[in-house]
């Protein structure tokens, strides 16, 4: 590959209607994907339109590099890294085009996400069939070029068995069209004298040699093996009457055309009602022999998982609660699920299959889940990926041989020969399996940080290679070859059928500047590795204790690359809030993961946080914390940030506005002196807006008014009239410096609430939470506002004498942050354990009988409650739902939101405040702009009533003083 210019790199970003990015940050950010290896590439390119790809091949072929198509980036074995041009389609080529319902097809970009198809669809009847595990995330062009399949393929089949037609731009910068043929189509494709003709004479000359035509059927993997992606797809252009080329290009892993159009075929929805029966196992083998009877019982989906993945979630916030089925200890569970138009006949289905597995003694438990609770066992098994990067330490389950698929008759044997190699290694491998269509993904453990295990990582792949070639299984049943298979393609096919896929990726791009040594031509499986073998650890010492992941360098590479954090709103959740409104891959978790990861590797300052790429990537995270609980993998990028932002400024020093904000609690004190005229200039438009203008905050935002009177002198005014003795419990409140200053009046509620409902009430003089100052990166000023809380509150606080707070993101830093701040982690450790949030406490008192409906109003109102995010991470949304169901005629609904995009100091800052905006319209504005009046809107974060109040011009109420409104006086 020649050395390009940054001269022509210009030049090239000049002439599209995309963009073209060459500087360090954005080629780090593409330089993996969810496998094991880095590739530095020459440039990312976002094309915009059709002319945007073909200028982007001509300049390939003109200056010898190559493209690399890309949509989500979720591929296991490197089919998205590579020196070249990486090609992001995921951001432009969104659009779903045209919907032929009669005939069940649609025809769609290749960065539309499946998931999103599938919702466009359902009003329709129909959707598209095969279903990944990165299904809310990843695209139609990823699942093409991997020819994806995912749980449901024992029912309706794979990605190649869908695709209809594609609309292909091919290496010599042509457009064409593959699609099935009538043999008079055929006869004039190969008359053409271009290209295109040349791809289908060749294609016809060999697969109409019967020596050749006998080589596919002898040595491809056995045709009852559905799911297989071994090399290119020759064998099944074999079954295809209309020659229709698309079936090769589909698992092509885009190293034939580029693809901009695709044509699907769709399936009528599947019966409504569901049934799952869970079969519990003492033993992988047990499991493996059930999966023949289970197949017999007309299943729509039969997918294993095993106990280390079982084990993962334990530790999982988000899956602990999917865990509930579970009985005791199993080694796999094998998850069968049948379908009925009625729920009666789904049950029976349920009960035949039971009867037949409980014949066979091989399950010890078989638990039946029906209709919604089936898709928390799903949600376990589809976050089973990521959660597999939960392993703590540099031993990792590699993605290397987790793709091996033999036929169902071969399964069992084929696992113990499986069981016995790994022995021989001393691996505990991973089982994680769609069991029903024969296809295991079978990882070993391995630390691919030493030399020794990535000579084990070839050698393991190399013997599993061999043994599934025994079987004349498929060593690609899903995840495609990349770069981790395509070393072994020729020894699963043989030399003269690897000779036929050279041969056709010579003729389709004859330059090779389609996704180079992918396929054919490989690199070797065990170079560009993401990390390199035997290196020398970076000292990384940290103000934040990342201990629990022996340190931050290991907390970032805790990410994986699987994408989660790139689903978008409809699909629930709040990972991740900036992702979501700039559609930038800038603006993952993933990115900013791997981009700490790559600099603490790779710097050689002194401070290796000290680098502007990072500020950069780091710039719109919102610090909301949902990555810590929606991450499979539980990577905390908001305590990343706030490292990264104390190291940062150690070199570069704290602006203003930022010691402004994080000394907000200071400046309201002083500011509380003359209440009167600070209210007056913060809500002056000509004093505001000076201030506003002075401070960096955007011209459009309303400044936060200081309360009448701080809490602190409220509760002394009326302390002495809460003296109860005939009282529940005693409970301390913790005065947040957003409560005392700000929001006092629901501070008061508070107050009068628990005292009204006979608890004994304590607010003692303590500091601020410190939460400004972790936002913003002081963490020697957080670190200080911590140890002096631990230390007032370490002999106050215990199971009787709990700790409760109004502001989610203060009362909880007792419970996240603390224990990695304060000197007394003991201490800040026993402090989390009875910490709560207030409407937390007040529900676990309604659960046990100490609050009761009695004592609440009999009026009725619709409310609609919005969350904060770090009680969607930390706590839980049910606790505010079920204090606000709590009055008997109140009708609770909680809003499907994220983030709301305030995010503290976030919203206010101007050059945020456009971002903070989107977010905020993503799903929380809509669903408040279509309550009516009547509906009263909640929310119990100070940061997200102000972003409603903005955004809607509706005032929220936090659900404390609604709920106190509604006491019977």
């Amino acid at each position: 590959m020649t050395n390009i210019s940054t001269s022509l790199l210009q030049n090239l970003e000049a002439s599209l209607d995309g963009s073209l990015h060459y500087d360090d940050l954005l080629k780090t950010l593409y330089a993996t994907d969810a496998s094991v290896y880095r590739m530095l590439p020459l440039a990312v390119a976002y094309p915009k339109n059709k002319t945007d790809i073909k200028k982007l091949i001509a300049f390939a072929k003109a200056n010898n590099t190559s493209l690399i198509p890309r949509t989500a980036g979720t591929s296991l074995a490197g089919q998205c890294v590579g020196t070249g041009i990486v090609v992001d389609v995921s951001k432009y080529f969104t659009k779903i085009i045209d919907l032929d319902i009669e005939n069940k097809r649609v025809v769609v970009e290749p960065g539309v996400v499946r998931d999103q198809l599938n919702n466009y669809l359902k009003p329709h009847g129909l959707f598209f069939g095969p279903n990944t595990s990165t299904s809310n995330r990843c695209m139609i062009g990823g699942m093409v070029g991997n020819n994806s399949s995912g749980t449901t393929s024992i029912k309706y089949g794979v990605t190649r068995d869908k695709v209809i037609q594609l609309h292909t731009i091919l290496s010599d910068g042509n457009e064409a069209v593959f699609k099935s043929l009538t043999t008079e189509e055929l006869q004039n494709k190969l008359n053409q004298d271009d290209l295109e003709g040349q791809i289908y004479k060749q294609l016809h000359t060999d697969l109409s040699s019967k020596d050749i035509v006998n080589e596919i059927k002898t040595h491809f993997p056995k045709p009852e093996i559905h799911r297989r992606n071994t090399g290119y797809a020759v064998d099944d252009l074999l079954k295809e009457d209309g020659f229709n080329v698309s079936k090769l290009l589909a698992g092509s892993e885009g190293t034939l055309a580029f693809t901009t159009q695709i044509t699907l075929q769709l399936d009528d929805l599947p019966p409504e009602h569901r049934v799952m029966v869970a079969m519990h196992f003492s033993s992988i083998e047990e499991c493996l022999k059930a999966v023949i009877p289970a197949m017999k019982h007309d299943l729509f989906t039969c997918e294993m998982m095993d106990k280390t993945i079982l084990d993962c979630t334990k530790h999982n916030k988000t899956q602990e609660e999917n865990r509930y089925f579970i009985q005791g200890d199993p080694q796999a569970i094998l998850m069968c699920e049948v379908r009925s138009n009625s729920i009666e006949e789904a049950k029976h289905k349920a009960n035949q299959l039971i009867t037949a597995i409980e014949k066979t003694k091989l399950s010890y438990a078989n638990p039946v889940l029906i209709e919604e609770n089936i898709d928390k066992a799903n949600n376990l098994r589809s976050a089973g990926l990521g959660l597999l990067g939960n392993i703590i330490g540099d031993k990792k389950a590699v993605a290397c041989i987790e793709d091996t698929a033999v036929a169902l008759p071969d399964l069992a044997n084929y696992i113990n020969e499986f069981t016995a190699l790994m022995t021989s290694y001393n691996q505990d491998a991973v089982y994680y399996a769609h069991a029903g269509a024969g296809e295991i993904h079978l990882r070993p453990i391995l630390d691919l940080k030493t030399a020794e295990d990535v000579v084990l990582f070839r050698k393991i792949t190399s013997d599993v290679a061999h043994l599934v070639k025994k079987y004349n299984g498929s060593f690609s049943g899903e995840h495609g070859d990349g770069i981790v298979r395509a070393e072994f393609i020729e020894l699963m096919i043989g030399s003269k059928n690897y000779q036929l896929l050279k041969r056709i990726k010579h003729t389709f791009d004859p330059d090779n500047i389609f996704n180079p040594r992918k396929i054919v031509g490989a690199f070797p499986m065990d170079k560009n590795l993401r990390y390199l073998p035997n290196r020398v650890e970076p000292e990384v010492n940290t103000l934040l204790d990342f201990s629990a992941s022996q340190g931050i360098l290991r907390e970032a590479e805790k990410c994986n690359g699987s994408g989660d954090c790139r689903k978008l709103p409809e699909f629930g959740g709040t990972m991740c809030p900036s992702y979501r409104a700039t559609r930038n891959e800038k603006d993952t978790t993933r990115a900013r993961a791997n981009a700490l990861r790559e600099y603490l590797t790779q710097s050689e300052k002194a401070n290796k946080f000290n680098h502007k790429e990072l500020k950069d990537v780091f710039d719109l995270c919102l610090s909301c914390k949902a990555c810590a609980s929606e991450c499979p993998s539980s990577v905390d990028v908001a305590s990343l940030k706030a490292e990264f932002l104390y190291q940062y400024q150690k070199e570069n020093g704290v602006s203003i506005r930022t010691k402004l904000f994080a000394y907000n609690n200071k400046l309201n004190q002083l500011g509380r002196q003359f209440k009167g005229v600070s209210n007056f200039m913060f809500s002056n438009g000509l004093t505001s807006a000076l201030i506003k203008k002075s401070l960096g905050v955007a011209p459009k935002r309303s400044l936060p008014l200081l309360s009448s009177i701080s809490l602190n002198n409220y509760y002394k005014s009326i302390k002495n009239q809460l003296v109860n003795n005939d009282f529940i419990k005693t409970v301390y409140l913790f005065n947040d410096e957003f409560t005392n200053q700000l929001d006092s009046e629901i501070g008061q509620d508070a107050i009068q609430l628990l005292t009204a409902l006979n608890y004994k009430l304590e607010l003692i003089k303590s500091e601020e939470s410190g939460r400004a100052f972790i936002s913003k990166g002081l963490l020697e000023q957080a670190q200080k506002v911590a140890n002096q809380n631990v230390n007032i509150y370490k002999d106050l606080i215990s199971e009787e004498t709990p700790l409760i707070g109004i502001e989610p993101s203060a009362i909880l830093t007792f419970k996240d942050e603390y224990p990695r701040l304060c000197n007394d982690k003991v201490s800040a450790k026993a402090i989390a354990k009875h910490t709560f949030l207030i409407e937390e406490f007040i529900s676990n008192e309604i659960a046990i009988g100490n609050i009761k409906p009695e004592q609440f109003t009999l009026q009725e109102k619709t409310i609609k409650f919005h969350g904060h995010c770090h009680q969607k991470a930390q706590s839980n949304q049910i606790h505010s739902f079920n204090v606000l169901n709590l009055p008997k005629n109140y009708k609770v609904t909680l809003i499907p939101s994220g983030c709301c995009g305030m995010a503290g100091s976030f919203g206010y800052e101007k050059e945020h405040y456009k971002v903070s905006m989107q977010v905020g319209e993503q799903t929380l504005f809509p669903a408040v702009r279509k309550a009516p009046e009547t509906t009263v809107i909640a929310a119990n974060g100070t940061s997200c009533r102000h972003q409603i109040k903005d955004g809607t011009q509706r005032v929220a109420l936090h659900p404390i003083s609604i709920l106190k409104q509604a006491l019977i006086k």
